[in-house]
């Protein structure tokens, strides 16, 4: 995953961020995107896709990534502007928001996926990046992690849909709660 990332690197090219969401998929909560840029030296041991990690995994590595970057940014959109902008205007939205929030502007930006936001820098997408550079996986766990303590608080104050272990997915389950809720809220309307 290194190598993948250091073949970008040269004289003009120093500093890469790796940018990624978490949020897309799910039925509730809100997309969070993250960029991060590292030395290029830096190595940290089970960085992976975020996706292939267990939660523990994740949330070990959550405190190393923040900890052995040189900046990192995280972004949160809501369900709100999801609604307004539509799932992929808004994650691209948080990518970008993640990414102006650095504390210094890296020299090209790699992003996971197959599209690109608007950026006075260059942004390559990198479709499965978050299973190739380095940077991009580390990326994508500060934004799963971060969405899952999200979607955790939010359970406290919504527990009927067990967001704490769904995270928002749309599992049988929280469909099945879904279902429960409107037709409740719909014969509840009809009396």
């Amino acid at each position: 995953m290194k190598a993948f990332d250091k073949k970008y690197l040269n004289k003009k090219m120093k500093y890469l961020a790796g940018v990624d969401e978490a949020g897309r998929g799910p039925l509730a909560g809100p997309v969070v995107a993250a960029a991060v840029i590292f030395d290029k030296k830096t190595n940290i041991k089970g960085v992976n896709d975020s996706k292939q990690l267990t939660e523990k995994q994740r949330e070990k590595l959550f405190d190393q990534i923040i900890t052995k970057s040189l900046a990192y940014s995280v972004s949160t959109v809501n369900h709100n502007v999801i609604d307004e902008l539509n799932i992929l205007n808004a994650t691209l939205l948080a990518m970008k928001n993640a990414v102006d929030d650095l504390k210094f502007k890296p020299d090209l930006i790699l992003v996971d996926g197959n599209k690109k936001f608007d950026s006075e820098i260059p942004v390559i997408p990198i479709v499965k990046g978050d299973a190739k550079s380095f940077s991009i996986a580390a990326a994508s766990i500060l934004a799963k992690v971060t969405r899952d303590r999200l979607m955790k608080k939010l359970a406290d104050n919504y527990p009927v849909y067990m967001w704490e272990q769904n995270k928002g997915y749309p599992t049988k389950q929280h469909r099945e709660i879904i279902k429960t809720v409107v037709q409740a809220h719909c014969t509840e309307k009809h009396f």
